[in-house]
């Protein structure tokens, strides 16, 4: 739920202590220096391996700082998610570790590969024929009917502050960057890392990519106020949907992102094909949109140090293998 306290020292100091509190449960996943694409786009391009965390997301982070912070009581009753995936293999993950019962609502369009993933790690999986908005309400309902606590994938301070800590990584890490590119759905990842970075390194331009086809949060930034959009299928299903009214994501990002850059699905596979080809990796479509801003932006970041989140693998093999042929 949201937090009493919306301020960034406060977000910061939360996030400072997710860093401790969570060795060794969660990785610190590797920077790496990216040889090639730093000569394709002239850009010194460093690639975030958030694909090589535990669950094959950096939304284990979140999920893990969030059952931490739970009274005992709250843990034994278990807990209720709404997820498209990401989030519920990193709360099942998460739960399965600290003992916490997990139920996870989902779309029927979900990626099977994801809802498998969320059932082998003990999650009750739940599907609803609904948009992924309105799954997250009614599952924010059924867990208050059954008084158990709602996990938001991103409106909740402490989901914030665990994917907060990517950012105390990378300035551990690089601690000289220009730009950070990071794919963005309700905005929890963004969100964090950039409170992170707003303290330790505050000239640091904090970039959000979108899908074309999906950019609730985007245009809602632009209109000043959280809007409803019309959005298209995305290969970038880690980020479709749309945000709650009162999501505390939106005024951190109005805060803390620098800048927004918006890609073509046709962005999206050539980025997916690239980084298969450049470091021989399986990337989801919501870490190629990241890539896929940052290669159209590079004109502007000649010579810059420059990171890219690379958020998540999870993506079923054929449906990869068809993206980049």
């Amino acid at each position: 739920m949201p937090s009493p306290s919306l301020s960034l020292e406060s977000l910061h100091a939360a996030i400072v202590d997710a860093h401790s509190a969570l060795r060794p449960a969660v990785a610190v996943t590797p920077l790496s220096y990216s040889a090639r694409l730093s000569a394709k786009t002239g850009c010194e391009v460093y690639l975030k391996c958030e694909h090589l965390q535990h669950t094959g997301s950096f939304k284990f982070r979140g999920a893990s700082n969030k059952l931490r912070l739970l009274p005992d009581e709250q843990r034994r009753r278990g807990v209720i998610t709404a997820s498209s995936g990401n989030h519920g293999q990193g709360l099942a993950l998460a739960g399965r570790m600290l003992g916490v019962p997990v139920t996870v609502y989902t779309t029927t369009t979900a990626s099977a590969y994801k809802l498998q993933a969320m059932h082998d790690l003990g999650a009750e999986v739940i599907s609803l024929d609904l948009d992924p908005l309105s799954v997250e309400v009614q599952a924010a309902r059924y867990a208050s009917e059954q008084g158990k606590p709602f996990v938001s994938p991103y409106n909740d301070w402490d989901i914030v502050a665990g994917q907060g800590t990517l950012g105390m990584e990378l300035h551990a890490q690089a601690p000289a960057l220009d730009a950070v590119f990071v794919a963005v759905g309700g905005g929890g990842m963004i969100a964090g890392i950039g409170a992170a970075l707003r303290t330790l390194a505050p000239d640091v331009e904090v970039i959000g990519c979108w899908p074309a086809n999906a950019p609730t949060l985007q245009r809602s930034l632009e209109a000043g106020q959280v809007i409803e959009v019309d959005e298209a299928p995305t290969l970038s299903d880690g980020t479709a949907g749309g945000v709650e009214s009162d999501s505390i994501t939106f005024p951190l990002c109005q805060q803390l992102v620098s800048r927004t850059v918006l890609v073509s699905e046709a962005q999206i596979k050539a980025a997916m094909r690239e980084v298969a080809s450049c470091e021989r990796w399986i990337i989801e479509g919501a870490a190629a949109v990241a890539v896929a801003g940052m290669r159209q932006l590079a004109h502007a970041y000649q010579g810059k140090r420059v990171a890219v989140v690379l958020c998540g693998r999870n993506i079923l093999l054929d449906k990869f293998l068809e993206a980049i042929a």
